[in-house]
């Protein structure tokens, strides 16, 4: 066999083993489960359920996890499209109305672990209401005039990195490894609130900074949202006792920080 036909040889192998890869079932890891409640870790992308937002996409947690586990789930709340992290289920709609109940009553406690742009330098706290951002297609059937929503976010800087290369305006890159802790659940109101006070989310393409993202796309191969959902705590809806379940920021994420580390200020 000459090198031509080696190469296409390879080529077509290589399209084999992809197509074979992009088939394979989806596995959600599972962080917590008992009779009631399971909770899994969520990959940026997925979508929680089927929604008018994409009418083409075939591929959703709530079935994923059902024909991974051969039981019938309810999600007791919601994670954006592109936010990864903790997502919690129930075995019972009874269960997941009281969940939902929870948080809506500011009861479940959440954190997060966000990369923004620049240094943030202590810690803080965001009481910034939010005007309901409207869907065209999702949101079609909502009153249309509402008031700004009452938002609140705690958040704390962990870590600061300076990559010496130029960014649009600015000298250098400059990131902030923060946790926030959101006591209200507004639509995208962490990306929203960041945005507030000038540190967007990197990664963000409806609310960041388009040159930032691009620059952490180029550079360090970083192409979802810099946001993931850390720990969630929680009365348990049937044995009352407090539970509290942790994840980890998705793992683009984690070799993005792994990357940064030699930038650290």
């Amino acid at each position: 066999m000459n090198q031509t036909s080696n190469t296409i040889a390879c080529e077509h192998r290589e399209d084999v083993l992809k197509k074979q890869v992009e088939h394979q079932p989806l596995h959600l890891p599972v962080l917590y489960q008992d009779e009631h409640i399971i909770a899994i870790d969520k990959p940026p992308g997925l979508l929680v359920h089927r929604s008018p937002i994409d009418k083409h996409e075939t591929v959703f947690a709530v079935q994923t996890l059902r024909d991974q586990i051969g039981q019938h789930v309810f999600p007791a709340h919601r994670l954006d499209r592109p936010t990864s992290g903790v997502l919690v289920f129930s075995f019972s709609a009874d269960t997941a109305a009281k969940l939902g109940k929870q948080m809506m009553d500011k009861q479940v406690v959440k954190q997060y672990h966000a990369i923004v742009r620049g240094f943030v330098h202590h810690t803080g706290y965001i009481d910034y209401a939010l005007k309901y951002r409207y869907d065209k297609i999702a949101d079609k059937h909502k009153r249309p005039q509402q008031p700004p929503q009452p938002a609140s976010t705690m958040y704390e800087s962990l870590a600061k990195f300076d990559v010496p290369e130029p960014v649009g305006r600015y000298q250098s890159a400059r990131y902030s490894l923060v946790r926030l802790s959101p006591s209200t659940g507004r639509k995208h109101q962490l990306r929203r609130h960041m945005v507030h006070i000038r540190h967007p989310i990197i990664g963000d393409t409806t609310h960041g900074d388009g040159k930032q993202n691009k620059f952490a796309k180029s550079h360090f191969n970083f192409t979802h949202l810099a946001l993931s959902c850390t720990q969630m705590g929680f009365s348990h809806p049937v044995t009352q006792k407090w539970i509290t379940i942790n994840g980890e920021m998705h793992s683009e994420m984690r070799q993005f920080t792994d990357r940064l580390a030699s930038f650290k200020v």
